[in-house]
């Protein structure tokens, strides 16, 4: 039996038969073992060769079939742009009000408020497709994905996906979370030109915080840390393996 094979005839005929499935309208790939045999080929680069493409299209068909609220990656970063410039604009106009004569530090904390959730909302999937790119994995779309609360996020064409080393695709998840925890320290950076009121500064620090612990406790576990570990795991699986 060839590395990555199964007694039930090889991870060829199981992603043959997991295809079949989805194409009948079963998009389960959890139930179905598509995540196990995702798991066998990325430990392996002439697995990765030979059914990347293959295990790519059945995550497409999948999640097209699966998630409603999606639009093009390019429209998606178009918004994230737009986030991004909101969150300028709105720092801009903290620092401005609090350099005239007459401080407006209401104004001005309410503006690195915005301008902090503006940044933390747009620089995560900026970063991820920034990185990502870099690295030569692809995007397909911009999503929200339910139940509550909605989360955006960007769908990898995942051929290329496995195609990047493992720590590649670890840097790219972890890019996310670390724009978005730098945002309101950045936002915090310019209280003190903008006059910010005490309110504020205490808002920033404490958002800024509450992500970092929230992060240490919980994301390990889920999110964006929780796939960087198994990236690292597999980086670790294959220098055992060829080692």
């Amino acid at each position: 039996m060839e590395a990555g094979e199964t007694p039930s005839g090889g991870l060829g005929a199981e992603l043959d038969g997991i295809e079949a499935a989805v194409d009948s309208g079963d998009t389960d790939l959890r139930r179905l073992g598509f995540w196990r045999v995702v798991a066998l080929v990325k430990r392996d680069d002439d697995l990765i060769e030979r059914y990347a493409d293959q295990v790519g299209r059945i995550d497409a068909k999948a999640f097209r079939a699966g998630v409603r609220f999606r639009v093009p990656v390019s429209a998606g970063i178009a918004v994230m742009l737009i986030a991004v410039v909101v969150g300028i604009v709105a720092v801009a106009l903290a620092v401005r009000a609090g350099a005239d004569p007459e401080p407006d530090q209401v104004t001005a904390g309410i503006g690195l408020l915005v301008g902090a959730a503006a940044w933390a909302a747009g620089l995560h999937s900026l970063a991820h497709y920034v990185v990502g790119r870099f690295v030569g994995i692809r995007f397909t779309d911009l999503f929200v994905a339910f139940p509550p609360p909605p989360l955006p996020g960007l769908k990898t064409g995942y051929a290329t996906y496995l195609r990047a080393s493992p720590v590649a695709r670890a840097w790219m998840h972890a890019s996310g979370a670390l724009a978005t925890k730098l945002a309101p320290f950045i936002a915090l950076a310019f209280a003190p030109v903008a006059h910010a009121p005490g309110w504020a500064v205490a808002v920033l620090l404490g958002l800024g915080i509450f992500q970092i612990v929230t992060d240490i406790l919980l994301s390990t576990k889920a999110s964006d840390w929780k796939k960087v570990r198994r990236e690292l795991g597999v980086a670790r699986a294959r220098r055992r393996a060829t080692g």
